[in-house]
């Protein structure tokens, strides 16, 4: 067959999102500064959109604007004005007021004025010039309001306060220098992530000196710092105690046996009893293991919560935005009409125009949905907030999405790094959503955060001789109504940092005996 070119009408469908979906999108997902920040690259883009004035400002530019347009134009003539100003002029801090004030001295030997002759006459101050003085200090103002992180001191982060006290253990300036290098390779939490020979060969050292300024620099406050790991940082502050002896070392040599609890093998290898164990051990619980978590890297940012939920006098609960979370933009249609009567850059200002109004709908379309979603999740959880974490309800996205008729991922992107404030606490929103657990005799399912917190009750109320086992647990839960297998108990438990019973029994018993004691 030949081949040819020919013509064919197809008609298809698709869905393609424009960029303002994209972006609305976006806004629906960011949190509150994230949200501030891209409201405000937009301010700076548009000249349409503007931050609202605040009403105290307007209100006191227009009280004074008042004040001076109801002053009468001949007040300068006025007699009462005259008086005034009269009246003020035989005041203590005018000119004539000085006179006086000298007579007085002079009086009653009061004149200081001859007591230092060399230094002249002091500099007098007159009342107004003071008042100038006190107003133009910060804060002092008429309306002027002042920051009180202004009188806060500044926060010293660990490598300042290693800095500080460097030059008195290392005399030496190329001792100095590479003290200063393994400074700049701490993290956070005060371990030296460096490797002592790749420094010394960087640096141009020897090992000896490298190690010799490193013990030097793990002397130094806060005891630990400096450590290359969890066993070195511990040794570190045993021996500023005076504690470090052969038998805590072999402890601190073993930590992976003591994380595991095996008291057994480390009395074998400590050479102690099992009450000198709980001794040592109860030293090193007293440690810091990360001697740098004083010292903060960076300012710690308030949560802010973006929804707040109050009690309402009809005993429901009232479900309102945070107003201080809430961004606030305006269009100024006026300056639009006021340029584009000329005609120039018409086509600028009605792209900018169109912008505004979809990012307006588009914020007023977002508080609308978060509103809507932190009802229905207020709704759901409502004998949470009465009783408490007993009584949360299983939840997921599907529940939510079909009551308020959206999308499983537009709750998603609401509930994603969105926090709620209520009675019992704040909580994320995210936090509400829960596996479904199901219950015996096919009652109402549990909730997994409730049945952890059942879990941790029981072990929490157990005595040293009555230990509860993970099938002991699984009985008294399906005694509540909750169904749950032996593996999942342990599972949970686990997850909860809860040694097993064998290991908590053999603790409550020598803390039990060491109590006796």
């Amino acid at each position: 067959m030949k081949p040819s070119a020919n013509l064919f009408l197809r008609q298809t469908q698709s869905l393609v999102m424009s960029p303002q979906q994209m972006q609305s999108i976006q806004l629906l997902q960011m949190n509150h500064f994230e949200l501030s920040q891209f409201i405000a690259q937009e301010v700076e883009q548009n000249p349409l959109l503007e931050f609202p004035y605040n009403d105290d400002d307007e209100a006191g530019g227009e009280a004074e604007d008042d004040r001076y347009a109801h002053q009468p134009e001949d007040a300068g003539s006025d007699d009462g004005y005259d008086n005034r100003t009269e009246a003020l002029s035989s005041d203590w801090y005018d000119n004539g007021g000085s006179a006086s004030t000298s007579r007085l001295n002079d009086e009653l030997d009061a004149n200081y004025t001859n007591v230092f002759p060399d230094d002249g006459a002091p500099q007098r101050l007159d009342a107004p010039e003071l008042v100038s003085q006190w107003k133009s200090m910060p804060g002092s103002g008429e309306g002027a309001d002042y920051d009180l992180d202004d009188f806060v001191a500044g926060q010293v982060s660990l490598r300042d306060h290693l800095a500080q006290q460097i030059p008195f253990v290392l005399p030496d300036m190329a001792d100095r220098l590479i003290a200063q290098n393994f400074v700049e390779q701490l993290d956070d939490c005060g371990y030296l992530q460096a490797d002592i020979v790749e420094a010394g060969e960087r640096l141009g050292t020897s090992l000896a000196q490298a190690e010799r300024v490193l013990a030097t620099l793990q002397s130094l406050d806060p005891p630990g710092v400096f450590a290359r790991s969890l066993a070195e940082c511990l040794a570190i502050q045993l021996r500023q105690k005076d504690r470090y002896d052969p038998a805590m070392q072999a402890l601190v040599e073993n930590l992976e046996l003591l994380a595991r609890r095996d008291f057994a093998t480390l009395k074998r290898l400590c050479g102690v009893d099992e009450e000198d164990l709980l001794d040592m051990h109860g030293e090193i619980r007293q440690l810091n293991p990360k001697p740098g978590s004083g010292f903060e890297a960076g300012v710690s940012e308030a949560i802010m919560p973006d929804v707040v939920v109050r009690a309402s006098s009809d005993g429901g609960w009232l479900v309102e935005l945070n107003p201080d979370t809430l961004p606030r933009v305006l269009v100024n249609q006026s300056y639009f009409s006021r340029v584009t009567k000329n005609g120039e850059h018409h086509a600028f200002l009605s792209n900018c125009l169109q912008t505004a109004n979809w990012l307006t709908r588009s914020l007023d379309q977002r508080a609308n949905t978060i509103t809507n979603v932190a009802s229905e999740i207020v709704r759901q959880q409502d004998a949470f907030l009465r009783h408490g974490v007993d009584h949360l309800r299983p939840l997921n996205l599907k529940t939510v999405a079909e009551a308020i008729e959206m999308h499983e991922s537009t709750v998603s992107r609401v509930t994603s790094n969105k926090y709620m404030l209520t009675p019992r606490g704040l909580f994320e929103l995210k936090y509400f959503f829960t596996v479904s657990i199901s219950a015996v005799a096919g009652g109402d399912s549990h909730s997994a955060e409730a049945v952890r917190h059942k879990i941790r009750a029981l072990i929490l109320q157990e005595s040293p001789e009555a230990v509860l086992s993970d099938d002991d647990i699984v009985d008294m839960l399906k005694k509540g109504g909750v169904d749950l297998a032996r593996r999942t108990v342990a599972k949970y438990r686990e997850a909860m940092n809860i040694a097993s019973s064998v290991q908590r029994r053999r603790e409550k018993r020598a803390l039990a005996k060491v109590a006796g004691f």
